[in-house]
């Protein structure tokens, strides 16, 4: 994979000027994506900034992020070809920070749950994911340093964990949606996938400008070790990676320990659904009204039942939102992070669909940092995920970082 950190320390030390590393993305891109399909447009020949904390860094953007210089389609028939007149708050962000908007990844359609056109990197015959496929698969093949994906249930952490690299799905709302096609504005989250943590920690802070993400250490941390029980079982290749995390990071110093989690989050687990659904019926009333017959088959039948939610089981899947907050805000008073699987197992055989988000929807819920670990050794990639309190995405990415050095080692 290409390491932002390590095109960074190449450009400083005058190894490599930020066209070059623009070049070697070229390259790579014409090399494999062919046989992946990872992106959904590739921006022409064009000017790179010289200067910037992201100079030299080739952005891949998911295809439901607004783009002033490409398409941004939506994954869907309905907005093809359409040009959007400004850039996302986030792409702008970018740009000023001095890095190359390179292409458009794809997505599920308006970041649903069908898949896409993308391969797996690792195994064409399996799915990379979704919704943020394309980000997932450029940067696990190695076609990109960085890329933006969505999280609304599991979109970010999963492919990241079929596709093989690193990836975070932020605390609520430290990125801005503004310029983002809401699929429901109380989960939406955006995302960064990278080659490691360091790179998303690095990407992270000037993103957010929040240099404290970027300098966060933590020494002997308490991690409390979940299994979601109530999310159904996990398969073996995922509960070996997970035991591989844990001893990796007990060898690091750190404290793990097995728990439980308490109610109300396995409720709140089973509702994070009725949220989701009731506000994508409405998020995407114009497209359901008016372009019903265009939708993908799953969407369509998707939103067809998503109108009968009514107010008064949002409102009440809302409530045991707020009271589970609650509970988990007390239990990282005893711990510094959680550690739990990032996906059921492997990525499934076959193209027909993205995978389940079990072991995803509640954290995205709880709007609390997450950070996908891939755990080396297997066939097949398989992560871990590492969780930490609201607001504190610095612990989250440390915690990741010791686990995946102690990783390294073994």
């Amino acid at each position: 994979m290409l390491s932002l950190l390590d095109i960074r320390s190449r450009i400083e030390a005058g190894q490599l000027t930020p066209a070059g590393a623009i070049d070697l993305c070229r390259a790579a891109i014409a090399a494999r994506d062919p046989g992946i399909g990872a992106l959904a447009s590739l921006r022409a020949e064009a000017a790179v900034p010289e200067t910037g904390p992201l100079a030299g860094i080739a952005v891949g953007v998911k295809d439901i992020i607004d783009t002033a210089d490409m398409p941004t389609q939506m994954g869907s028939p309905i907005y093809a070809g359409w040009q959007p007149k400004a850039d996302a708050a986030v792409v702008a962000r970018l740009r000023r920070l001095g890095a190359a908007i390179l292409a458009k990844t794809t997505t599920s359609p308006f970041a649903s749950a069908d898949p896409t056109q993308t391969r797996n990197p690792h195994d064409p015959g399996r799915t990379p994911g979704g919704s943020s496929a394309g980000s997932a698969a450029a940067v696990g093949a190695g076609l990109l340093p960085l890329a933006l994906g969505t999280q609304t249930a599991g979109s970010v952490i999963r492919p990241a964990s079929f596709c093989g690299c690193a990836a975070i799905k932020p605390s609520f709302r430290l990125l801005p949606t503004v310029g983002v096609k809401t699929f429901s504005w109380a989960l939406d989250t955006l995302g960064l996938f990278a080659a490691g943590t360091q790179d998303l920690a690095y990407a992270l802070a000037v993103l957010a400008n929040r240099p404290e993400i970027a300098g966060a250490a933590v020494a002997a941390p308490r991690i409390g070790l979940v299994l979601q029980d109530f999310a159904g079982e996990a398969e073996p290749e995922a509960r070996a990676a997970l035991e591989a995390a844990r001893r990796a990071a007990e060898r690091a110093g750190a404290r793990v320990d097995d728990l439980i989690l308490p109610e109300p989050m396995p409720e709140a687990w089973t509702r994070q659904r009725v949220i989701q659904d009731y506000e994508a019926a409405q998020a995407l009333g114009w497209e359901y009204a008016t372009h019903r017959a265009a939708l993908s088959e799953q969407l369509g039948q998707h939103l067809d039942g998503a109108q009968a939610i009514p107010a008064s089981a949002y409102d009440a899947a809302r409530r045991a939102a707020h009271h589970a907050r609650r509970a988990l805000k007390d239990l990282f008073s005893d711990y510094d992070a959680l550690l739990t699987f990032s996906a059921p197992g492997p990525a499934p055989q076959g193209l027909a669909s993205t995978g389940d988000p079990r072991f995803n929807r509640l954290w995205t819920l709880m709007g609390v940092p997450c950070v996908n670990v891939p755990v080396p050794g297997g066939p097949l990639p398989v992560g871990v995920q590492v969780i930490a309190r609201f607001g504190d995405d610095g612990r989250a990415l440390a915690v990741a970082r010791l686990i995946e050095e102690a990783l390294a080692r073994q």
